[in-house]
């Protein structure tokens, strides 16, 4: 009962206030809009910011999909050898200081104004934090685990698949979930800068007219999915490794 009517609750307080701002000091809606007016949005232009919606959608989880196969492929060479953590941390860190909003307009020169400069923008967003956390699951083994199982004889892939890939689950999945939500910004990102479609592309048009209402509709999506896809890897974890919540603190 908490995990479903506690986030409503602080849902609807959110809303009340923001409702109550715009009513008590007497705002603009085209400066904050009130809660009804982003309702009227959704029962006006409903069919259109679903459509812009799944756009965003493919293209966060494009993105999102490349950058935990490569991330985890990367992950696992810098675990496994020290001339590869060595040579690629560095280049791995100075990639992720670069400004991603400063990267956008490159993407488009080069790539041009379809979909692909905006996967590759998620993709630029989320590797690094699912490199970091899957490295850091990867060297977390216990020492012990690992010297059995040589004592065993187990090859290197017996190890990496039945003991250190398990272990590292859980912080592998700390790096997931904190990629989904960049990865949402990466898609808006992306769709900031020569875009023809998406809820990035919605905000920018609707900031030119002065639309604030369906720029706050868009939001409103942008935080749905968020959250819909962060809880769906919440339950992934739960069906994964029910064992990681009992064995830890």
């Amino acid at each position: 009962m908490r995990v479903w009517v506690l986030p409503l609750i602080g849902a609807a307080l959110t809303v009340a206030a923001w409702w109550l701002a715009t009513v008590a000091f007497g705002i603009a809606p085209y400066v904050l809009p009130a809660p009804p007016d982003v309702l009227a949005v959704f029962g006006e232009h409903g069919g259109y910011l679903l459509d812009q919606t799944w756009v965003t959608l493919v293209e966060t989880l494009q993105g999102y999909a490349l950058a935990v196969v490569t991330g985890v492929l990367i992950a696992v060479l810098i675990a496994t050898f020290r001339i590869v953590e060595e040579s690629v941390y560095p280049l791995l860190i100075a990639v992720n200081a670069v400004p991603k909003v400063a990267v956008a307009p490159i993407l488009v020169v080069w790539m041009g104004f379809g979909q692909l400069p905006k996967v590759v923008m998620v993709f630029l967003v989320c590797f690094f934090p699912i490199v970091i956390s899957t490295a850091t699951g990867l060297r977390s083994t216990p020492a012990e685990f690992v010297e059995l199982s040589r004592s065993l004889r187990a090859s290197w892939w017996r190890l990496f698949l039945q003991v250190r890939f398990p272990h590292a689950l859980p912080q592998i999945f700390v790096g997931l979930k904190v990629a989904i939500s960049l990865a949402v910004i990466g898609a808006v990102i992306g769709e900031f800068v020569g875009a023809q479609a998406g809820l990035g592309y919605v905000i920018v048009q609707s900031g030119a007219s002065a639309d604030t209402a369906l720029a706050f509709a868009a939001m409103v999506l942008l935080g749905a999915m968020s959250i819909a896809l962060f809880y769906v890897l919440v339950a992934i974890e739960r069906l994964l490794l029910p064992w990681a919540r009992e064995t830890t603190a």
